[in-house]
């Protein structure tokens, strides 16, 4: 599933701005790389219920939209570490407001519960 970016064909900030992390793990794989450089196995596991296929799919957007940065070591056997890019750092501050106004008005005290 590779996103089709529409330069010039953007609404506002806030349509170019989901255009690059729309969906529903994405913004999930900058929280997990915010404090630090991943491998590829243990965001896996600090996404429960993403397939290889989908993180495998939505790092190479996020490191095509110059978001996520991939550095390969040579060694055996072979490393791979994810990290954000100053671009990610830059998308994660802007996202912090966002995720507090969902710790307050979702989490805190009134969370929505599925089907109420």
């Amino acid at each position: 599933m590779t996103t089709t970016r529409r330069p010039g064909a953007y609404h506002c900030g806030i349509d170019a701005a989901m255009d690059v992390i729309g969906g529903k793990w994405k913004v999930l794989i900058l929280w997990a790389l915010d404090e630090r450089a991943r491998r590829f196995g243990e965001l896996r596991r600090l996404l429960p219920g993403i397939t290889e296929k989908v993180l495998a799919s939505h790092l190479r957007e996020l490191e095509t939209a110059k978001i996520v940065r991939r550095e390969e070591f040579e060694e055996v056997p072979p490393r791979v570490e994810y990290s954000l890019t100053p671009r990610g750092v830059a998308l994660n501050e802007a996202l912090a407001p966002l995720g507090a106004w969902g710790r307050e008005h979702v989490i805190g005290g009134t969370a929505v519960t599925p089907g109420g």
